[in-house]
């Protein structure tokens, strides 16, 4: 199926910033999220396709070459029986890596790397070729947990190593190895097309450069099976939302004894009844009962830790801003918490008994202008206004 547009699939223009973009994929990642639909297979490819979309629209070297080539950005080369461009299922920028890294160690001449010289340099790519994917994990936590830090036991669905076999590959874990005849031993063939030589993946040991030939049953010959690992990880105080954490090994394990790949575990924080989370500040509404706003007093509001109190100056206005200093979350690099902000919202009373309405009412004959600055200050505009000043 053709992929959309990144821009299409976060719901952001093509010349949004970097801040709008993670605000709209956090608001359509909890929409989507496997949590809020279970067993729902469409929502967990979206799901998937925004993980995919973010992470290049947030990195400005992908963003700035699919802006210019779209998805053929990132499609690997898939041979010549699939109509590609001749890499063999390789990453076709593997060959300028090679070039410019003076062939992954081998001390060979770009000619050796590329028309069948350079032993280390094979052997390098040869388990590179074996070596198992890297896997994406979406973990969501609490406001609570990225402030004190966790640790979260996962359970990884991946490719495990065959315990047929070892992992080997071979049948009954033997070494019944040998090197491939059709590449000898090279992992890679070269092919003739007119003035041209061109080096390819060998199709019958996909660049391992050997062969197995009593393949273990379990696996057929693959050494690995799909299974399942649990880990635990550590998650740090003040991770941020979309912060990924690496868990090296922990991804599918590589085909007959390669190395296994890296588990990446993207972090995403729910959000809070009470709290609004920008960095390592946090910013809450509080009401505020109108008497206290005329007289002063001293207001109890939440905080992450608890409660914690402010004292409420006589005529405090609605809007108004306090700082409780250290009363956010830490900062991820230096673990210093920021600031808690209390921003106040003047309640005013409902459904008053008739002693409260006289009350309220012989309280209200004796209030004059001097009383209300702010109302007094807007009036005194209006009149302004209204003659044509």
């Amino acid at each position: 199926m053709e992929k959309r547009d990144y821009y299409e699939v976060l719901e952001v223009s093509r010349d949004a910033d970097s801040t709008t973009i993670k605000k709209s994929y956090r608001k359509l990642a909890i929409q989507y999220h496997p949590d809020k639909n279970p067993d729902d297979h469409e929502a967990e490819e979206k799901f998937k396709e925004l993980g995919e979309a973010y992470e290049v629209l947030m990195d400005d070297d992908k963003r700035a070459a699919y802006d210019r080539f779209g998805h053929r950005a990132f499609s690997q080369g898939t041979g010549p029986s699939a109509g590609g461009g001749g890499f063999g299922g390789a990453d076709p920028f593997d060959i300028f890596r090679e070039v410019f890294s003076g062939g992954g160690g081998g001390g060979g001449s770009i000619f050796e790397e590329i028309f069948g010289g350079g032993g280390a340099g094979r052997a390098a790519r040869a388990e590179r070729r074996k070596r198992g994917s890297d896997l994406r994990y979406d973990l969501q936590i609490t406001l609570e947990e990225v402030d004190q830090g966790v640790e979260k036991e996962l359970k990884i669905e991946r490719l495990v190593v065959c315990d047929g076999c070892k992992g080997s590959g071979a049948s009954g874990g033997s070494s019944d190895v040998r090197g491939c005849p059709t590449c000898g031993g090279v992992g890679q063939v070269i092919t003739s097309r007119g003035f041209f030589q061109v080096q390819q993946t060998c199709p019958d040991c996909n660049g391992s450069g050997e062969t197995i030939s009593n393949p273990c049953r379990d696996c057929s010959g693959e050494g690995r099976v799909d299974g399942s690992s649990r880990i635990k990880l550590k998650i740090p105080p003040g991770i941020m939302e979309g912060g990924r954490l690496r868990s090296v090994g922990h991804g599918d394990a590589g085909r007959q004894g390669g190395s296994a790949g890296d588990l990446y575990v993207v972090i995403h924080v729910k959000d809070h009844e009470v709290f609004e989370r920008d960095d390592s500040d946090l910013f809450c509404e509080v009401p505020l009962p109108f008497t206290m706003a005329a007289l002063g007093g001293e207001l109890v509001v939440p905080t992450l830790g608890g409660k914690a109190s402010i004292k409420i100056p006589a005529g405090t206005q609605t809007n108004t801003s306090f700082r409780l200093r250290d009363k956010g979350v830490p900062d991820l690099q230096t673990g210093r918490k920021g600031d808690l902000m209390v921003n106040v919202q003047i309640e005013v009373p409902v459904k008053l008994t008739k002693d409260q309405e006289r009350i309220l009412g012989e309280f209200a004959e004796t209030v004059t202008e001097k009383n209300h600055p702010v109302g007094e200050s807007f009036f005194e505009k209006a009149k302004r206004f209204f003659k044509g000043e």
